[in-house]
């Protein structure tokens, strides 16, 4: 999901509710504590250097059994946000404390926002020789990829 399509879904929204993956909802007092601008900048295990930017949406959620954060109260503090998101129409990305810090991706059904999981991946598959299909462990070690093999 985009930031414009973020604004677009609060604007007929009432209330804000926010589903896990596995279909579960976040506790309705949830806050919504931080939103960044988050540049990863690196090199894939093929040597090409890379940068990726989101927005970046920190949820939690404390003891404040009667918080309720507003659709017109999220959309101000993407207003205020926007001095360090600027105005590039930018992917979101959550976090959302669990056994640790989960990041997920963001999509919009019906009246919920939904946290979608995120994987990882290899962006240089031709360098490692595998093939686009193979992704699972056995067939990367069929194909090579060991560890200290020099294949991500």
């Amino acid at each position: 999901m985009k930031i414009s399509e973020l604004k677009q879904s609060l604007a007929g929204l009432t209330t804000i509710n926010f589903r896990l993956p596995d279909g579960t909802s976040l506790p309705p007092h949830f806050h919504v504590t931080e939103v960044g601008l988050v540049t990863k900048h690196f090199i894939d295990c093929g040597g090409t250097e890379r940068r990726e930017t989101v927005a970046n949406f920190q949820l939690w959620e404390a003891g404040d059994y009667d918080h309720r954060l507003a659709p017109q109260k999220f959309l101000h503090i993407l207003q205020l946000s926007e001095r360090i998101l600027g105005s590039e129409d930018l992917d979101i990305e959550v976090e959302y404390q669990q056994a640790t810090i989960g990041k997920f991706g963001l999509t919009f059904e019906g009246q919920d926002f939904v946290l979608t999981a995120k994987q990882t991946a290899c962006l240089a598959q031709d360098a490692c020789g595998i093939p686009d299909a193979a992704f699972a462990l056995p067939q990367l070690q069929l194909a090579g990829c060991t560890p200290g093999g020099g294949c991500c």
